[in-house]
């Protein structure tokens, strides 16, 4: 029987992170303590937006990272807490979604049950992404803004403790940007999972998050 969306809790989530890494001439050194569920993360382009994404889910080497959501520490490497990418309790959006060609929609959402210890089931994760009904629909069938659900819907099916959706909006014409940030507002006031969003456009931002967080250079700002 398919669950219902986990409740949302009382009060605004808590989330902590700080990440140290270098990537060629290129040093990140960033830490940022904040509330809410829709955190947006700004900056110009350059500025290390993803570099800090990646080096929160374990997907490029860091020289120190730690990571806190409501008082649980997921990440800690000074603490010897470092464990692999699909062990960290976070769902990672893509900018391009990077859905598999030869896979259906299920077929891809379920690739996210692989190390999953309490995961959804694909129709669960769907219905949440309103996109009940495409289970047996193939990625070259989907519009851009279709496709995007069907990445979160990946990346929410193992029940993360937090999302993070690297230029979500990139790419798509108007209609469905704006589509996909009401989508978004609606999963934002419905499920428990915080999410960190990466953006360029001040308009997304303004209508999606609650809190703005600022990088530059590699720095907060």
């Amino acid at each position: 029987m398919d669950q219902p969306p986990r409740p949302e809790p009382e009060g605004r989530m808590s989330v902590s992170f700080w990440v140290r890494a270098r990537r060629g001439d290129f040093a990140l050194d960033a830490a940022f303590e904040t509330s809410g569920k829709a955190i947006a993360l700004v900056g110009p382009s350059g500025a290390g937006k993803t570099t800090l994404l990646q080096g929160l889910a374990g997907l490029i080497p860091a020289e120190e990272v730690r990571l806190t959501v409501d008082d649980r520490t997921l990440v800690d490497t000074a603490m010897g807490l470092a464990p692999p990418a699909h062990q960290r309790g976070l769902g990672y959006v893509f900018q391009d979604g990077r859905l598999f060609p030869h896979l259906s929609v299920g077929g891809n959402v379920a690739f996210g049950t692989r190390w999953a210890a309490d995961p959804m089931t694909v129709a669960e994760a769907l219905k949440l992404v309103d996109l009940e009904g495409f289970q047996h629909r193939r990625p070259t069938s989907l519009s851009g803004g279709e496709a995007r659900r069907v990445a979160i819907a990946r990346a929410l099916l193992p029940r993360p403790r937090l999302l993070l959706l690297d230029e979500p909006f990139a790419g798509l014409d108007d209609g469905r940007r704006q589509a996909l940030i009401a989508w978004l507002v609606k999963l934002r006031d419905t499920v428990k999972t915080p999410m960190i969003v990466v953006s360029h456009d001040d308009r997304d931002v303004a209508a999606l998050a609650e809190t703005v967080l600022t990088l530059d250079r590699g720095r907060p700002i």
